[in-house]
C-alpha cells in the first residue's frame, strides 16, 4: 500500500527547468525546505497548469499534501497530490539567511557524507560558462517536447512549446573538497536568457548573466543548490543559483 498523505508545508528554493512527460505533458521538479528545516523535494508538478493562486516563487512558503513514494529511496522526496497545493506567499527577506544558514554544507561531499541529496553550498570560487549546441541536439529537444505535448490529455490546457535555449549553460566552480563544473538545470537562468536576448541581444544577454552570477551575486552572497539523479546516487547535478548573503553565524555545522 501507498504511503498515506500527510499535510507539510515547504519553502521553496528552486525550480527545475519543464521536463517533457509522455504522461503529464510537462512536469517541474521542485525543491524546499520545511519550517523545521527538513529538504523536500516535490514532484511531479505541472508548474504551468497550475491555477495563478496556487503557482509560486523562490521563498515562497507552500503548503501541500504528499508522500514519500515507493520508486525513490532518497528520503528528502515527496510525491506531491497537485490540487491541494496551496501558496501562502514569501518569507521575509530578512529572514532567509538566518533561516538557511545551519543547512550550508562546506562541499557536496559533506552533503553526500550526511546523507544528504540535497543541499546548498557556499562556493569559494565560480564561473558562468556556456557552449553552443548543435543542430541535432536543439532539434532533438523541440521533437522531445512536442512528442510529450501530444501525449497530454484532451482535459489539459494546450502548453506554449518552451523553445530550447542555443547553449548549454552552467557553473565551474569550487567547494572545500575541489572543482566541479555543470549545468544548470534551473528554469531561471534560461528564462533569464530569453529575456535578455529579446532586449540587447544574444552576445549581451549571456554577459549580463555572467556579471549576475559572478560579480552580483557571488560578491554580495549566495549559494548553490544541488541535488542527486535518483537512479545515479553518486551523481548531483546544479539546480539553482540563489543570492544569499554572508551571516555571522557558523556556516558549516
Amino acid at each position: 500500500m501507498p504511503a498515506p498523505l500527510e499535510v507539510e508545508q515547504a519553502i521553496i528554493l528552486v525550480k527545475a527547468s519543464p521536463h517533457p512527460s509522455h504522461r503529464y505533458q510537462e512536469t517541474v521538479c521542485c525543491a524546499g525546505v520545511t519550517p523545521n528545516r527538513e529538504w523536500r523535494r516535490l514532484y511531479p508538478i505541472r508548474f504551468r497548469h497550475l491555477s495563478g493562486d496556487a503557482q509560486f516563487r523562490r521563498w515562497d512558503r507552500v503548503e501541500y499534501r504528499g508522500r514519500r513514494p515507493s520508486d525513490d529511496p532518497r528520503w528528502e522526496s515527496r510525491r506531491v497530490d497537485e490540487p491541494s497545493l496551496r501558496n501562502h506567499g514569501p518569507i521575509p527577506k530578512q529572514e532567509r539567511a538566518g533561516f538557511l544558514g545551519p543547512l550550508i554544507r562546506s562541499s557536496i561531499a559533506d552533503a553526500a557524507g550526511r546523507g544528504e541529496s540535497l543541499t546548498i553550498v557556499r562556493p569559494r570560487s565560480l564561473r558562468f560558462r556556456w557552449r553552443p549546441k548543435s543542430v541535432e541536439e536543439v532539434e532533438a529537444e523541440r521533437t522531445k517536447a512536442a512528442a510529450a505535448s501530444a501525449q497530454g490529455s484532451f482535459l489539459d490546457a494546450q502548453l506554449t512549446e518552451l523553445e530550447p535555449t542555443p547553449y548549454h549553460l552552467g557553473m565551474g566552480f569550487e567547494d572545500a573538497t575541489g572543482r566541479h563544473s555543470m549545468m544548470c538545470g534551473d528554469w531561471e537562468t534560461p528564462t533569464a536568457f530569453w529575456r535578455w536576448r529579446r532586449d540587447y541581444g544574444e552576445e549581451r544577454s549571456l554577459q549580463l548573466l555572467k556579471k549576475t552570477y559572478e560579480e552580483d551575486y557571488f560578491q554580495r552572497g549566495m549559494v548553490l543548490a544541488l541535488g542527486t539523479v535518483a537512479k545515479r546516487p553518486r551523481q548531483w547535478l546544479l539546480l539553482g543559483v540563489i543570492r544569499l548573503d554572508e551571516t555571522t553565524q557558523p556556516e558549516f555545522l
